[in-house]
């Protein structure tokens, strides 16, 4: 299956409608906050070039008349190896002396991490999807956001990859996101730059880890386009269902969801009524979903059982308190 490129991130509402509608939510201290770190993400942008180093002073060679050598040179001695270290070691001190030291940690990024205390956690991930996009945030950026956030600043960095990474040199964020048992990294992680860029295999695993981590399908972006006559997406999910009834366990009712996209559309579809699961069973949290045995996506005969490709869930992260 393959998919058209740049077809997922249209619809993304712009970052200037996004500010407006945080502006008319925040109060007066809070917002007065944001235009003071929106301004320094800005000015940032101006000191991103490197100054240009100074070139290197030499001292100017002299020429010396050549000269004839005595027939008997007088022997040169070998300098000795704890001199050689030593020269070495003082070598390296006077270049260590001409290193820069590391810079400190620019005004903007400081605001990004406190946007949760300043703005409240209902509208931290916003107001920090202004302040990437202020700064123009670049792959190296965002990664080095990423590495050093903690889960609420990593959800948000992940938000706003489709606003900033027009190709897919951030994907190591969002597969780095779906290794991790944190399901609220998860469905941030499948938005629209996974639509976009995830590779088929990489995909079809995330949305079975969608099924086995509880994770919401209608968290995955763009599903329906993507799961469309995706054959092997189909054989998955018929796998996995086929284990887990043999293991005498529910099958999630977000597998039929899926599954049923999985199939080419026909003139009917229009007319059927909207169903979760064989038989509805699996609309009701009070009837948990089951195999269908009549179903042969989930049944077929002769079908291997495929081993659940993704740990169990955590079911906290500890970090349900951290804006």
């Amino acid at each position: 299956m393959s998919h058209s490129p740049r077809t997922f991130t249209t619809g993304l509402p712009a970052v200037a409608d996004l500010r407006s509608r945080l502006d008319a939510a925040l109060g007066d201290a809070a917002r007065t906050w944001l235009d003071q770190a929106v301004t320094a993400a800005a000015a940032s942008r101006s000191s991103d070039t490197p100054t240009p180093a100074a070139p290197v002073q030499t001292a100017p060679v002299r020429a010396v008349p050549a000269q004839t050598a005595p027939a008997q040179a007088a022997p040169t001695q070998a300098p000795s190896a704890q001199a050689t270290s030593a020269e070495a070691t003082s070598a390296r001190a006077r270049a260590a002396d001409h290193l820069p030291a590391p810079g400190p940690t620019p005004t903007w990024e400081l605001r990004f991490a406190e946007a949760g205390r300043r703005c409240g956690p209902e509208h931290a991930d916003t107001a920090r999807l202004v302040l990437l996009h202020a700064a123009r945030a670049d792959t190296a950026t965002l990664a080095r956001l990423y590495e050093q956030g903690t889960a609420t600043e990593r959800r948000a960095v992940l938000a706003a990859l489709p606003h900033l990474v027009p190709g897919p040199d951030a994907l190591p964020l969002v597969e780095d996101a779906l290794r991790t048992n944190d399901t609220r990294l998860v469905a941030v992680a499948l938005g629209p730059y996974a639509a976009e860029h995830l590779a088929p295999h990489d995909w079809r695993h995330a949305v079975l880890k969608c099924l086995f981590t509880g994770v919401p399908v209608d968290a995955v972006a763009s599903l329906a386009h993507r799961a469309r006559a995706d054959t092997e997406l189909a054989r998955m999910l018929g796998d996995y269902a086929a284990e887990r009834t043999a293991a005498g366990r529910t099958v999630p009712g977000d597998l039929y969801r899926v599954l049923a996209l999985t199939d080419p559309p026909t003139a009917t579809d229009a007319h059927a009524p909207a169903t979760t699961g064989p038989g509805d069973r699996a609309a009701s949290p009070d009837h948990p979903a089951a195999a269908d045995p009549d179903h042969p996506s989930a049944t077929s005969p002769g079908r291997s059982a495929a081993p659940a490709p993704f740990a169990p869930p955590s079911t906290s992260t500890g970090e349900d308190q951290e804006y």
